[in-house]
């Protein structure tokens, strides 16, 4: 009788795997390993589904999978949760973070929020989701006047050029995508220049790291701004980027930040893979709100810090005052081309002095108060042990 409830119980288990919170995936996940590795086909699995059975009544909803659970013992649990695709771990992909910078100074560290070699490798090992991709509408501005309309179309400029100034146009197209993706999503303002500049009084805070890195000091390279205009312009006019669709995320693929795994994948578009929110609100019918057509005035002075490599149009003007690492041979639409990094966004170097005021508040930060207040009134001062300092 067990034997033929087998089919039905495989297609629910599945079912209430997909569904399943973290750690109780992860028993089914364990489960399904022992099954599928045991040697002896029929008796020792019609025992696990016997087993499976008579602890949750057949129901593998959470609530009985929660009833599974219970009965682990702490190592036990601890093997299924290994196991858990959920949980993104590296070994699951027989990766071993930090390997690649190993040094006799100390281990490896396991962060996920891991960059070079090994998150481009964690990146290539995360598989596109199952049916992430879903189409987007075409864009609807509708701008209250005509300021309003250059002012959306600077600030998309801006984020497709220092974002994605050497990126190819599709993944120019996606960069643009993704800000009129936030636009229309209730999670973000109802402005281009609101999605773009969010967060940018704060250091910390920024969506777009070049609204808060320095990176506006430096004056675009003409070639490459008029690039990014022409991809803000087609985006603005109703160009639809197919291939990120409902995309609202995306990272370059030499970092893999620990928001990765709560997203659901789509694909990857030259340097920047894209993501789009798992479930109801990543939909297209999610995106339900409209622009409110009155773009901000953005003080782009408050944002920007002092240049350190002059933008260069030419060869000549590039090996002016820049050092050859900071040079970059890119070959864009047919036409090879001598740039300057820096000129091309990304986070501004600090100068030698900055690194020494930075090392210099640190060092008095860390050296403590020199003074120490008195004690209010009616407060007794107690001397403070402190736990682990070694002996002067």
């Amino acid at each position: 009788m067990l034997k033929g409830r087998l089919p039905r119980l495989r297609t629910t288990g599945r079912r209430a795997l997909a569904a399943a919170p973290a750690a109780m995936a992860g028993v089914l996940a364990a489960m399904g390993l022992a099954m599928s590795a045991s040697s002896s086909p029929r008796p020792d699995l019609d025992r696990t589904v016997e087993a499976v059975a008579r602890a949750t009544g057949g129901d593998l909803t959470p609530r009985g999978l929660t009833l599974v659970m219970a009965r682990l013992d702490a190592g036990q649990l601890a093997l299924a949760r290994r196991f858990d695709p959920a949980l993104n771990l590296p070994e699951l992909y027989d990766l071993t973070p930090g390997w690649e910078s190993l040094t006799l100074g100390g281990k490896p560290s396991l962060d996920q929020g891991v960059s070079g070699v090994a998150a481009q490798q964690l990146n290539a090992a995360m598989p596109n989701a199952l049916g992430a991709l879903q189409p987007a509408l075409p864009f609807d501005l509708r701008p209250a006047t005509e300021a309003d309309r250059k002012r959306a179309l600077r600030c998309l400029t801006q984020a497709v050029y220092y974002e994605a100034a050497l990126e190819p146009t599709e993944g120019q197209e996606g960069v643009a995508q993704v800000v009129l993706n936030r636009v229309r999503d209730p999670n973000y303002p109802d402005t281009v220049c609101g999605v773009v500049y969010q967060g940018a009084e704060r250091t910390t805070g920024c969506q777009f790291s070049f609204t808060c890195d320095g990176a506006l000091a430096r004056a675009p390279i003409p070639w490459a701004w008029n690039r990014a205009a022409r991809v803000a312009e087609r985006a603005l006019a109703g160009h639809v980027a197919t291939r990120v669709g409902t995309a609202t995320h995306y990272h370059a693929d030499y970092v893999h930040p620990w928001w990765s795994p709560t997203l659901a994948k789509i694909t990857q578009v030259g340097a920047h893979i894209f993501y789009r929110w798992k479930g109801a609100p990543g939909e297209s019918a999610a995106f339900t709100d409209k622009s409110s057509g009155r773009e901000p005035v953005i003080d782009e002075a408050r944002f920007a810090q002092p240049r350190i490599l002059l933008a260069a149009d030419s060869v000549e003007e590039a090996l002016m005052g820049a050092a050859p690492n900071q040079l970059r041979t890119v070959e864009i639409d047919g036409q090879t081309r001598v740039v300057g990094i820096a000129s091309l966004g990304g986070r501004r170097q600090a100068s030698k002095e900055e690194i020494a005021a930075i090392n210099e508040r640190l060092k008095a930060y860390e050296a403590g108060p020199t003074v120490t207040a008195p004690p209010p009134p009616g407060v007794t001062a107690m001397a403070v042990e402190e736990v682990g300092k070694p002996a002067a």
